[in-house]
């Protein structure tokens, strides 16, 4: 730091941008939104308390409008949020229904930190290697934050942590066992890293007390790479969701897929009959969306009435749920999922709202 006459001069340090490098507040360096800016400048590291959001200027269909973040549980969420030091995947990853999930009084949590050691280029989490840090108090902040949002069913996801030398397989058994210990009433779902294929970090997990155990197969298997980072694979993640149902076949076992990749029908037909060969009970459709100008772009916009379809395949195969429409996420209404009503959306209403004929603009 300069000084002037002995007062010191403080340097004025520019918003973090999407792609740019900075350091975070435990003192490693990590990608703001996951992927690189291919136009950032080069140079010092940025402070993270300053971070900007990225703009996306992509013209949505009418159909894909979600709740606004603002509202009295939507603030009592995220100051429950701040207090006990928690990350979200609501925040970290955009979601568009942080604004519906946050006002009922729910959200994702995040194990491990805010920055992940791998970068997909679908996602707009932040990367970076966080080099073994743990917060060791984060288990017992989770269950407090449980209790006081008096949730029944509870997300836990996190980022990869290939830096660790179990996963993290470990810190989400002892954040699961503690929110059981507190609240014993809840049931958890434990949406998980693919542990780089480890089936006893799997098992760690299931032997935890865990209800559901998820893990993402997100793309089908031609668009795994680039999509996914290299040290994921398809066949990889549906390894990890086969070992999961044979350790513990009472465990519902869960994954997700992006759609508008650039993927063909016969890809997600295939992909499901794939994921049920696997014993994989419940499957959840969603639309991709370009959370940043430096991610993948959108190869085409799923209507409402084709995530109908999907889910008709998907029920057909004997999954036990697909939870299928446009603003579908993983955890989104995972407390729903076996109600069997494709989580209570009507995609037929989404695009009766979004005809011409309807007046929608």
């Amino acid at each position: 730091m300069s000084d002037f006459k002995g007062i010191p001069i403080l340097e004025e340090r520019r918003p973090v941008r999407s792609g740019d490098k900075y350091t975070t507040a435990q003192g490693f360096t990590a990608i703001k939104d996951g992927v690189k800016s291919q136009h950032a400048p080069q140079g010092a590291a940025v402070d993270a308390a300053a971070a900007a959001p990225p703009r996306t200027a992509q013209r949505l269909p009418p159909w894909l409008r979600a709740r606004l973040a603002t509202g009295r549980e939507f603030t009592a969420v995220k100051q429950i949020v701040r207090e006990h030091r928690l990350s979200t995947v609501c925040e970290e990853a955009k979601c568009p229904n942080i604004g519906e999930c946050w006002n009922a009084g729910t959200a994702t949590i995040m194990l491990m930190g805010a920055v992940c050691t791998r970068a997909c280029r679908f996602c707009a989490v932040d990367t970076g290697n966080p080099r073994g840090w743990l917060d060791a108090e984060e288990p017992e902040n989770v269950a407090r934050s449980v209790e006081l949002m008096g949730l029944k069913y509870v997300v836990l996801t996190s980022v990869d942590r290939d830096d660790l030398p179990d996963g993290g397989s470990a810190h989400y058994a002892a954040a699961i066992g503690a929110i059981k210990r507190r609240n014993p009433g809840t049931a958890v779902e434990a949406l998980t890293p693919d542990f780089q294929g480890a089936v006893s970090a799997v098992h760690t997990v299931l032997d935890s007390g865990v209800d559901v155990f998820a893990q993402n197969v997100e793309t089908v298997s031609r668009l795994t790479h680039p999509v996914r980072d290299p040290r994921a694979g398809y066949e990889q993640t549906i390894g990890v969701l086969r070992a999961a149902k044979a350790h513990r076949p009472s465990v519902l076992t869960k994954t997700s897929l992006m759609l508008g990749l650039g993927e063909t029908d016969a890809e997600i037909h295939r992909t499901m009959v794939e994921l049920r060969a696997a014993e994989v009970d419940i499957l959840t459709l969603g639309q991709y969306l370009r959370p940043t100008p430096n991610h993948l772009k959108v190869e085409r916009f799923v209507t409402p009435p084709e995530f109908d379809q999907y889910r008709d395949w998907a029920l057909a195969l004997g999954f036990l749920e697909c939870v299928s429409g446009p603003l579908v996420r993983s955890s989104y209404r995972a407390e729903q999922a076996l109600a069997r009503n494709n989580a209570g959306l009507d995609n037929a209403a989404a695009a009766r709202r979004a005809s011409p004929a309807s007046g929608a603009r």
